[in-house]
């Protein structure tokens, strides 16, 4: 049997924790450890399930950590000399400083997250829409919460009938749950003011040749975001050929109108009940009532997505394709989605109770 690929977290928040997770249940790759700044919660939980935990700034941290009665295993430098690749889950902003002081000397592949600019790695990704460019690659950028979600739709439209034209409306969550110096919000922001919001052009740097317009506003809730999409398409299918399309791909959850889900927090609370650790959406939750297709081909649909855990499958393809475990993207995408159970909302196979 292959080596597992060594995978070290520099970083180990909202999506670093969650990316530790799915790294332990692919039966290719191993954790080496995590870094932390100081002992907390996360550093416990860490500790409780057996993660090596590295310190950054080991001098500072050392005497934190030993208060705390929590082992570390070294320095995050010593980390990242054991691993294959790194995912960088380090604050926004913080990736490209990690690149040029820490990566670029040791000579470490590593990941970005879509808090960092395009630029950082040269190469965003997603895993359905341009697998194949990440290959080989030593820096990669796996795109934004929004973006994700935009590409992994937008992407399964266009391979299927073209897309004109898309225009869409995000409506974002104000924070996430835990992130208190984000809210509270009283009020809708537009975020930002001036058009188009980031996000197309996000989209853009996976999908080029996508003539896309976004508008983006924040409003006070802490589960998930919303998006309005309409495009025009090229070809003019019927509803129910849409429908088709969208079930190839299990990271595109159609939700059923009996399922009685009204509202995010409903799909949240069904992660819930089907167990999800977190109670983590992985997939694109798109209610399948808002699917039309009108005379003219315009498409519009309803989607949410959850900002703390529809990057996490993405992350895990791309350190396949970036240490070339895997060099077909649909082979990755069932090995990841059969390992995080991504699809099991699906009921293609049901009937109504």
């Amino acid at each position: 049997m292959a080596d597992k690929i060594k995978v070290a977290l520099n970083g180990y928040g909202t999506i670093g924790k969650r990316v530790a997770d799915a790294v332990m249940r692919q039966g290719d790759m191993t954790l080496v450890g995590i870094a932390k700044t100081k002992p907390d919660y996360e550093a416990y939980a860490a500790n409780k399930k057996g993660y090596p935990i590295y310190a950054v700034e080991p001098a500072k941290a050392e005497p934190k950590f030993k208060s705390a009665g929590i082992p570390i295993a070294g320095s995050n430098l010593d980390m990242i000399k054991k691993a294959d690749i790194v995912v960088d889950c380090a604050p926004e902003g913080l990736g490209e400083e990690n690149k040029k002081n820490i990566y670029d000397k040791l000579d470490k592949p590593a990941i970005f997250q879509g808090g960092e600019e395009h630029e950082v790695a040269g190469t965003s990704f997603n895993a359905a829409a341009n697998y194949n460019e990440a290959i080989g690659k030593k820096y990669v950028r796996v795109v934004s919460c929004n973006t994700t979600g935009l590409c992994r739709l937008i992407y399964a439209i266009e391979k299927a009938f073209g897309i004109q034209k898309a225009r869409v409306v995000l409506v974002r969550r104000g924070g996430d749950p835990n992130d208190a110096k984000r809210g509270p919000i009283n009020g809708i922001v537009p975020d930002p003011i001036h058009l188009p919001s980031h996000h197309g052009p996000d989209v853009q740097t996976v999908l080029p040749n996508i003539n896309i317009d976004t508008a983006a506003m924040k409003v006070p809730t802490t589960l998930m975001h919303m998006h309005f999409v309409n495009m025009t398409l090229k070809k003019k299918p019927s509803r129910d050929e849409v429908l088709a399309a969208l079930r190839q791909w299990p990271r595109l959850w159609l939700i059923p109108s009996w399922y009685n889900i009204k509202f995010t927090g409903d799909a949240m609370e069904f992660g819930r009940e089907m167990g999800r650790p977190r109670n983590d959406i992985m997939e694109n939750a798109i209610w399948e009532e808002s699917v039309t297709i009108d005379p003219q081909g315009e498409f519009n649909v309803f989607q949410a997505i959850h900002q703390e855990s529809d990057v996490v499958p993405e992350n895990i393809d791309c350190i396949r394709a970036m240490t070339g475990a895997e060099k077909d993207g649909m082979k990755s995408m069932e090995k990841t989605n059969k390992a995080l159970a991504i699809g099991n909302f699906n009921p293609w196979k049901l009937t109504p109770p």
